[in-house]
């Protein structure tokens, strides 16, 4: 079995996506389907199951890399260490990504898009709400897109091609829905693209370590959250929806596009002078 595992090394990337992705499948469904029949309360079952399916995401993960490229440590190998530099990147995506949301917002503001209000709930409350929530959120794409997902294309195609490609799959997974939500949130799809091109060319800037893109994630999302769930904004309806953020989301709007291509633009300029100085070290 194992030679047989070692030898999907050598298959196609799409054959070792699709077989990971059904073997995942095959351990997640025993256990969720019950969870599915006996719970009725949407929010319960997806609170149960989801943990469980990244639980498992992991633990195959781990056997992946042991049984099929013998890289015990694959964890590590897709960025994931736990050194001093990986909490400097994490911390310095955050700052960053928050500071990007801060200045969109505030630029909002100066153009009289939006007005500033006193929060209506317990600021502190929220701002850790979303730190948590963003940061295990971030964690979870991270390691999904630019960890495991990003590391299967560099196998089998060139630095260029899978970039594109992980940036145009994360995109897409996000719009597994229904039809209807398919179609409201679909000015997203540019911006989401763009975020995916961010984070690869953040996670190559920085040794191919998964520090700097998780905070980067979590720190657009925490942003987001304390803004919204703080209800520190109120918009003024002097533009369209499609400039500010249709559903008020920033992603979905001219306004958020313009900021998060100036932050794509600065990642790839940072990959690309660090790329430099490397080769000129090594000649």
């Amino acid at each position: 079995m194992k030679t047989n595992l070692s030898r999907l090394a050598n298959s196609s990337a799409p054959i070792r996506l699709s077989f990971f992705l059904l073997n995942l499948l095959l351990l997640w469904l025993p256990l969720a389907i019950p969870i599915y029949l006996l719970q009725k309360d949407a929010n319960q079952v997806t609170i149960l199951t989801i943990p469980l399916l990244y639980a498992e995401f992991i633990l195959l993960l781990k056997l992946w890399g042991k049984y099929v490229y013998q890289q015990p440590q694959i964890l590590q190998h897709y960025g994931l260490e736990l050194t001093s530099h990986n909490r400097v990147d994490l911390l310095r995506g955050l700052a960053l990504a928050l500071t990007i949301v801060l200045m969109l917002f505030g630029v909002e503001g100066l153009l009289g898009y939006l007005v500033w209000q006193q929060p209506k709930v317990f600021l502190l409350r929220v701002i850790l709400e979303g730190l948590v929530v963003s940061l295990g959120y971030g964690f979870a794409e991270e390691l999904l897109f630019r960890g495991w997902l990003l590391d299967e294309l560099q196998r089998d195609y060139s630095p260029t091609k899978a970039l594109w490609l992980n940036a145009f799959l994360f995109a897409a997974l996000h719009f597994i829905k229904p039809m209807e939500a398919i179609v409201h949130t679909l000015p997203q799809f540019p911006a989401l693209v763009l975020l995916g091109l961010t984070l690869v060319w953040g996670k190559r800037w920085r040794r191919n370590r998964l520090g700097l893109p998780i905070g980067l994630h979590g720190g657009l999302v925490c942003g987001n959250y304390i803004i919204n769930v703080g209800e520190l904004i109120k918009y003024s309806g002097r533009v369209p929806e499609w400039v500010t953020g249709v559903n008020k989301n920033p992603l979905a709007g001219v306004m958020g596009l313009v900021f998060l291509g100036l932050l794509a633009l600065w990642m790839k300029r940072r990959k690309r002078t660090d790329t430099v100085i490397n080769d000129q070290q090594y000649k």
